[in-house]
């Protein structure tokens, strides 16, 4: 997918109008929902200049950045989602259950093959945690892939990542929606997309669009060697992935699943500490899609967390429009 020009032009060049910075928080399986976030924000013909992210909301936002979002979309509906994480192998519990590394690459690079922060459309900052220090780190330079393995290390999930003499986790452990981050790129509008705010989905519809020409992700043709094997290896990473964690630990069946006990813990944190940093230091605007049913690792609710960020979004619109200073958009009228 070409960037969008309007999108990736320079900020400070753009003096008629006022500029804005999209905050992406973390979620686990939520993330899918900054996908329909920024489909609104495209729709309605809102400028991002700058995006501040956390985890899922650093590889959504570079993704983006680097023009590869409907290629994103295509491949984690297709894939159902839920099989995207079954693709991170098992390993010895030392200090993480799954190794990341080599995944999170192949994850990201399947749809662009930006590889350096500094080959992004649009400035990207990262959040991430120095596990020693217990010091938030951001990420803005050099190497995206190691960036975005520092900022997806979810604790107990995957083993830290060593970056530049620290070693780093999740980000969302001391800021999971980095505003502070995006104040700092002296935008005038921040946008913040809260994905742990605990407000139950509506299950509201989407209007219907017209049927899209086939992607090159759906050609035949252009299916790499990559996502062959990645599709091949799904048919059987779910039931593998669970054998391999209750064997390895003797989980009682009757107990809870240990990665949702994990996840669902940190979860309960972020949200407090989400509203405590959200108190001192609020956005322009935030948007909190209702995702409140979907547990941190519910992967295969793709669709409705892609739903609730694109109506999140256009609930906010207005607020959006009175800050840029943007008129609104005319109603459709019937056409007799």
């Amino acid at each position: 997918m070409e960037p969008n020009p309007r999108l990736a032009s320079d900020p400070h060049t753009a003096t008629h109008r006022k500029t804005v910075a999209l905050v992406l928080g973390s979620g686990s399986s939520r993330g899918w929902a900054h996908i329909g976030a920024i489909e609104a924000l495209e729709e309605e013909g809102i400028p991002i200049d700058f995006i501040s992210g956390c985890s899922i909301g650093s590889y959504v936002g570079a993704i983006y950045a680097s023009g590869s979002l409907a290629s994103l979309r295509d491949f984690v509906v297709s894939m159902d989602g839920k099989k995207v994480f079954s693709y991170f192998d098992v390993v010895f519990p030392r200090s993480g259950l799954l190794d990341g590394t080599k995944k999170v690459a192949e994850l990201f690079s399947m749809h662009t093959p930006v590889q350096r922060f500094s080959e992004l459309n649009i400035p990207v900052t990262m959040v991430a945690t120095d596990l020693q220090r217990g010091e938030k780190v951001v990420l803005r330079s050099g190497s995206l892939l190691q960036a975005l393995r520092a900022t997806m290390s979810f604790p107990g999930l995957f083993a830290p990542a060593w970056v530049k003499g620290r070693w780093l986790v999740d980000g969302g452990i001391v800021d999971p929606v980095p505003v502070g981050v995006a104040r700092a790129t002296e935008a005038d509008v921040v946008i913040a997309v809260d994905l742990n705010s605990g407000i139950t989905s509506r299950r509201m519809k989407r209007p219907q669009a017209a049927p899209a020409a086939p992607t090159e992700l759906e050609d035949p043709k252009f299916k790499s060697e990559l996502l062959v094997k990645l599709v091949d290896y799904c048919e059987t990473a779910e039931a593998t992935f669970k054998n391999k964690i209750n064997g390895l630990l003797g989980r009682d069946v009757h107990t809870p699943d240990i990665i949702d006990t994990v996840m669902t813990s940190i979860n309960i944190m972020q949200e407090r500490i989400t509203r405590i940093n959200l108190a001192v230091d609020p956005p322009d605007v935030l948007v909190q899609p209702r995702l409140g049913a979907l547990k941190m690792m519910d992967f295969d609710q793709v669709e409705l967390a892609i739903e609730e960020g694109y109506i999140g979004v256009k609930e906010k619109m207005e607020d959006i429009r009175a800050l840029l200073e943007m008129p609104g958009q005319k109603p459709e009228t019937d056409q007799l």
